[in-house]
């Protein structure tokens, strides 16, 4: 399945394949690696450079994404005096690829460890300690591409720390140095299901009202929590975690389109990609509603009205914006998508 649904995703205006390295599928048991069928990452990524991709490569340890042990091998137990994402010898272990950017790879980020913080006081002095422990290793590795840590306020410098969740163009702080860009790692477009409960849905609206708002805000990239979420096959999915995950993406779990989600973000992308040019150069100005100060100008229009239109005046044009939704203006003149029209 792996060259269409790389194919799908291009053809949805996606420029990045987000992909994790799971440990226990690649080490099963100590000293016994697997990188064939489906657990060939090698092959993967060499597919994504083929049709004209990039990837953020998200290597843990540690990757939670509700899989068995967080991507960890269940013979780590065996290690004496082991203890988990903590600052102790025996944990020290990763290994490197060789298909980043800077080796003319596809490889143009990559992540260590993941949301971390969420857990980073239980471990009290050693929290910190192994934060910048794996955030030293990674850099060490010299792979030439931005390091990443998600949902980590304290990721130490020149480790990028990031957002994840449903709306980071509302909650993301943004970055810890002025000289990091604002970044998006998990845009959730559903959430995982446990058995027993209803399936978590996110209208296409919500989705790229949120996409455009962080993109307004400065944001440099997106990447949506899943795209293609896939089957937990076996015994991989986490305790109570089904077998279907994030089905509700744009991709389905058997590879099909589902809209409106594929084509409204669809849209959403080739009109963000139309104002690029204004986006990278030109110096962004946040105001209520002004005059043009500058040649190039693109606008974003917001109304967080969740309940009522508005009607705004704007380059002495006036534009109606329906609730909740962002009004994307490549020139500053025309309306080329709005979040909540779906075609």
């Amino acid at each position: 399945m792996w060259p269409s649904l790389i194919s799908k995703a291009k053809e949805g205006g996606l420029d990045v394949i987000q992909t994790y390295v799971f440990w226990n599928l690649h080490e099963p048991r100590q000293g016994q690696f697997d990188f064939s069928g489906r657990a060939d990452i090698v092959r993967f990524i060499k597919e994504i450079h083929a049709q004209g991709l990039y990837v953020t490569l998200r290597i843990g340890p540690f990757i939670e994404s509700e899989w068995t042990y967080g991507g960890l091998p269940f013979w780590l137990h065996d290690v004496p005096g082991i203890v988990f994402r903590s600052d102790n010898q025996p944990f020290k272990m990763m290994k490197s690829e060789n298909l980043y950017a800077s080796q003319g790879g596809p490889i143009i980020l990559s992540q260590i460890e993941n949301e971390y913080q969420t857990i980073e006081s239980d471990f009290g002095d050693k929290g910190p300690s192994y934060v910048r422990w794996a955030a030293a290793m990674a850099v060490r590795l010299q792979t030439g591409v931005p390091w990443l840590m998600c949902k980590q306020d304290d990721a130490p410098d020149p480790v990028i720390n990031t957002c994840n969740g449903y709306r980071c163009g509302q909650t993301f702080k943004g970055p810890n140095s002025p000289n990091k860009p604002s970044v998006w790692t998990e845009n959730w477009t559903s959430f995982l299901q446990v058995y027993g409960n209803e399936t978590k849905k996110r209208s296409a609206q919500d989705i790229a009202f949120h996409v455009a708002l962080f993109i307004a805000k400065n944001g440099s990239y997106v990447n949506y929590y899943m795209y293609h979420g896939g089957t937990n096959f076996g015994r991989t999915a986490a305790a109570f975690v089904t077998t279907s995950y994030y089905d509700e993406a744009p991709i389905d779990e058997y590879g099909l389109i589902r809209q409106p989600k594929w084509g409204h973000l669809k849209e959403l992308h080739a009109t963000i990609k139309s104002c690029s040019q204004t986006l990278l150069t030109a110096v962004q100005q946040t105001f209520s509603l002004g005059q043009r100060k500058s040649k190039e100008c693109t606008a974003f229009l917001v109304n967080r009205n969740r309940t009522h239109a508005a009607r705004v005046k704007f380059q002495n044009t006036s534009y109606i914006l329906p609730r909740w939704s962002v009004s994307i203006l490549p020139d500053c003149k025309s309306v080329a998508f709005n979040t909540a029209k779906v075609r």
